[in-house]
């Protein structure tokens, strides 16, 4: 199992560049950053968490632009995988979203993951032109434009949210198949959803009590769809529990992450060195 870090980043304590430096340093495999690009002050989605308007953090309307911190982080780093949990591609023109991607992909020599969400503040959606019914299609199409564009010489497609004709478009991503994950709750239909159009699931914060039983759903619309192998997993995790970690690998988990504090950075770096001699990774 490897093990990651998720910043909820902020205009405030630790920058994306220090904090991915110190996870690279310490040992750990990934470092994870989250997106919105606004949050409307007069909402009619619920929080998934809260179930009203209501946010659990302020972090939520303070959040940095995901690609510029990961590209702070990239300049400073060497082997660290650089990821979103999540970022929401449909609230972006996927031309120029594909191309920013590419960008630090070929930059940071082929370490980016994409973590996508399907957006639960349909709110903010809207204001990016995406109804929130349809926000699925939305990001099925936005994936399929951006893949033509990181890998056909002569890219195009034709959709319902994305048009365009034949076109160039470098750099291309240093990794052949760039990696798309998920992030979404722990259903059938978002699990069928993972097996036809990603490559593995990121669990949202509260699927702890039925991990394991929803491993198993997963794995079975993976194979339902003819794929080969195994999805990755990367499952949020809160108190290190080595007999919970041993559960969740044998059960398909590839990753364990593990979120920072908003603090300064000097408590983060103490805190990620706890957190690393918790895991062996000291």
């Amino acid at each position: 199992m490897r093990f990651g870090i998720v910043l909820f980043t902020s205009d405030r304590g630790i920058t994306p560049a220090a904090a991915a430096r110190a996870a690279e340093e310490r040992g750990f495999a990934s470092f994870f950053v989250p997106e919105h690009t606004h949050i409307p002050v007069k909402r009619e989605a619920a929080h998934p968490v809260t179930g009203d308007a209501s946010l659990p953090d302020d972090r939520y309307l303070r959040t940095l632009d995901p690609w510029v911190a990961l590209g702070t982080a990239a300049a400073v780093t060497e082997r660290i995988e650089l990821a979103t949990a999540v970022a929401l591609p449909t609230e972006h023109d996927p031309i120029t979203l594909a191309k920013t991607i590419a960008t630090l992909d070929h930059l940071s020599g082929g370490r980016v993951t994409l973590g996508a969400g399907f957006g639960w503040n349909t709110d903010e959606l809207a204001d990016h032109g995406i109804p929130g019914d349809q926000r699925r299609t939305a990001l099925r199409e936005y994936l399929a434009a951006m893949r033509a564009l990181w890998t056909q010489e002569e890219a195009s497609y034709d959709g319902r949210f994305v048009r365009f004709g034949p076109s160039w478009a470098w750099p291309k991503p240093v990794q052949a198949q760039l990696p798309v994950l998920i992030g979404t709750a722990g259903t059938e239909q978002g699990f069928r959803w993972i097996a036809r159009h990603a490559d593995g699931w990121i669990t949202t914060p509260y699927e702890h009590e039925l991990l394991l039983k929803r491993l198993g759903l997963l794995q079975d619309s993976w194979r339902a769809e003819g794929r080969g192998g195994a999805p990755r997993v990367v499952a949020l995790d809160g108190k290190p529990d080595p007999r919970r970690r041993a559960e969740w690998e044998a059960a398909g988990v590839t990753d364990a992450l593990y979120g920072l504090p908003d603090k300064a950075e000097s408590e983060v770096l103490a805190y990620l060195d706890r957190l690393a001699v918790k895991l062996g990774l000291a």
